[in-house]
């Protein structure tokens, strides 16, 4: 009789500890959330982003609150993850150049460990663009010019080791090219910089697009796996020769230690906002798609693409000394 009684009360003990866990996910948000992004506003993953946001916002009752922190090549919202609370009140964008950061940084936590990764949500479409009265009018003649020219060839990124800075490097090493390498914190800025005539030419995101349209820049290749629907003239880096496909897929992450529940509950909020028409009309605008991983299958893709972006920065020789 003892014994049962013993067994019943350790049952009831368990049962209570595994509650506030429970009310935490059904409770979730009963104030509003913080999701940190990468880069400044007005560049085509804020305005995104921010659609994102406010559907998320409509579906549950409580605001989801853009912040922007550019710079760190886009690893700083996963860096403030490190001090926040498991409690699905900070939420950050994390981009592919989170995985590659132990690699070239010195730093005291681990991108797959000390992350919850929760949903992700679409990736980029990118290219090469010059001023539309550049003499560099295609890709041969851009490779000719750098290659006349050491050096002297200077080309902007959104920052210093993210996808379309260390996709560039990648490119140069394969077609023998020595560059010279502009970082800016983020698209709004890139922009600027080349349609002010500061930079000979541009890696980035099809934010690029409405300055096409306008006849102020011209596209010399996009790096996906097929040529780009709105872009169908201009040749991929495949077709160019170059074995590079490029799509750097980015999502939604939250602190280390968020109870299985919780994270499943901010997924599914996430995966109907994402999926919602205004959404996927903004992305579209960017020439990117839906990329819906669950939880699951988004801590495994964090662990395949560690140990791979581990490859390119060896590769490019910028790994950190010792």
């Amino acid at each position: 009789m003892r014994r049962r009684q013993v067994l019943k009360w350790m049952g009831a003990g368990t049962v209570a500890g595994a509650a506030p866990a429970v009310v935490r996910a059904q409770a979730w948000p009963s104030q509003p959330v913080r999701l940190v992004i990468a880069f400044p506003a007005g560049g085509p993953t804020d305005i995104t982003m921010r659609v994102l946001a406010e559907n998320a916002t409509r579906l549950l009752g409580q605001q989801v609150l853009v912040e922007n922190k550019p710079g760190a090549g886009g690893t700083l919202p996963a860096q403030q993850l490190q001090q926040a609370r498991p409690d699905g009140y900070t939420l950050a964008q994390i981009p592919l150049g989170v995985f590659r950061l132990p690699y070239t940084t010195r730093i005291n936590w681990d991108p797959v460990k000390d992350i919850s990764y929760i949903i992700g949500v679409t990736g980029y479409a990118f290219g090469l663009v010059v001023p539309a009265d550049s003499p560099l009018k295609t890709w041969t003649h851009f490779v000719a010019w750098a290659k006349a020219n050491p050096g002297q060839l200077t080309y902007g990124s959104t920052g210093v080791l993210t996808s379309p800075h260390l996709t560039m490097e990648d490119i140069a090493q394969q077609a023998g090219l020595q560059l010279n390498h502009v970082p800016f914190k983020g698209s709004a800025d890139l922009m600027q910089a080349i349609l002010g005539g500061h930079i000979m030419a541009a890696a980035d995101s099809t934010g690029f697009a409405p300055h096409v349209a306008a006849g102020k820049l011209r596209v010399l290749n996009t790096w996906g796996e097929q040529r780009l629907p709105k872009f169908p003239d201009v040749p991929t880096l495949k077709e160019l020769g170059l074995p590079i496909v490029q799509a750097s897929p980015y999502g939604i992450g939250g602190p280390k230690g968020m109870d299985a529940k919780l994270v499943q509950r901010i997924h599914d909020v996430f995966r109907q906002a994402m999926e919602m028409p205004n959404h996927v009309e903004a992305l579209a605008r960017y020439d990117q798609q839906l990329l819906h991983m669950s939880p699951q299958r988004y801590a495994r893709f964090a662990e395949e693409t560690f140990k791979r972006e581990k490859a390119l920065v060896d590769k490019l020789g910028l790994a950190k000394p010792g």
